[in-house]
């Protein structure tokens, strides 16, 4: 593909052809390796990933292909809101399996609701932020695309969490009450940290605004000590980081004089 929009296009063959030349020798290295031994499986694994992620920056360094701020940032958030949704859908088929299995309900619905409350709050965490005001060159793009990556996993990590939580407290899962909180809290707080560096740092303006998220991550953190009440008290954390950065950032509006 890229081969070929390159020959129609001369005005912008260089980086055509470098992403053309780099995945062609990325995916001959995977073939390669599934020749190699399984001594050797695991780095060779790791050096490839490396190598593929490289390869849009070594093909912009020779032209910057136009692209348009509004339409990745559109392409991440949809991503984004796939994978909170994935986290939904599998807390809630967690639930319902426990529910048919058993009568926890004292201890399964605040779990389940707890764990609503941290998705839809990690969805308008996400989407509050105006990205394309950002994304205005490939030092910024690429940074910020990268970054996804542990924001991605930490999503997807949270619904699993509540699933682990669930099986904890049906009995299923033959682990303590905080090792099941911590599958919760900890990606959630890791979310929390990752979208404030990678998503929503750039458009905070004052110590106070730049402080909601990760103090969030260090509160949520800490209920997981609190037995089967962590996933709830979570839940409570990241509603209140979202109220506190709406208040925040609309104070500036208010009438001058105004405490």
């Amino acid at each position: 593909m890229a081969a070929r929009r390159a020959r129609r296009d001369g005005r912008r063959p260089p980086g055509r052809l470098r992403y053309a030349a780099g995945l062609v020798v990325v995916q001959l290295g995977w073939v390669v390796l599934l020749l190699l031994p399984d001594a050797v499986r695991n780095e060779g694994f790791l050096v490839l990933v490396v190598a593929e992620l490289a390869v849009p920056a070594f093909a912009e360094r020779a032209h910057e292909t136009p692209w348009h701020p509004h339409h990745i940032g559109e392409r991440y958030g949809l991503f984004t809101i796939i994978v909170l949704g994935e986290s939904v859908s599998a807390a809630t088929l967690a639930v319902q399996a426990a529910l048919n299995e058993s009568t926890a309900l004292a201890e399964l619905l605040p779990i389940a609701a707890g764990g609503l409350v941290i998705v839809f709050s990690a969805f308008w965490i996400y989407f509050s932020t105006p990205i394309h005001e950002h994304l205005l060159s490939n030092r910024q793009s690429f940074l910020w695309g990268y970054g996804h990556f542990p924001i991605f996993a930490s999503a997807a990590a949270i619904g699993a969490g509540i699933e682990v939580a669930v099986e904890q407290v049906t009995r299923h899962a033959r682990i303590s009450a905080v090792a099941a909180s911590a599958a919760v809290t900890v990606p959630t707080a890791l979310y929390l940290v990752t979208v404030w560096l990678v998503h929503t740092r750039h458009f905070k303006r004052g110590p106070a605004q730049h402080l909601v998220l990760p103090a969030s991550a260090a509160a949520v953190l800490a209920t997981t000590f609190a037995g089967h009440w962590a996933v709830p008290l979570a839940g409570l954390v990241t509603a209140g980081a979202v109220a506190t950065g709406v208040a925040l950032a609309v104070r500036p509006a208010a009438a001058p004089g105004t405490p």
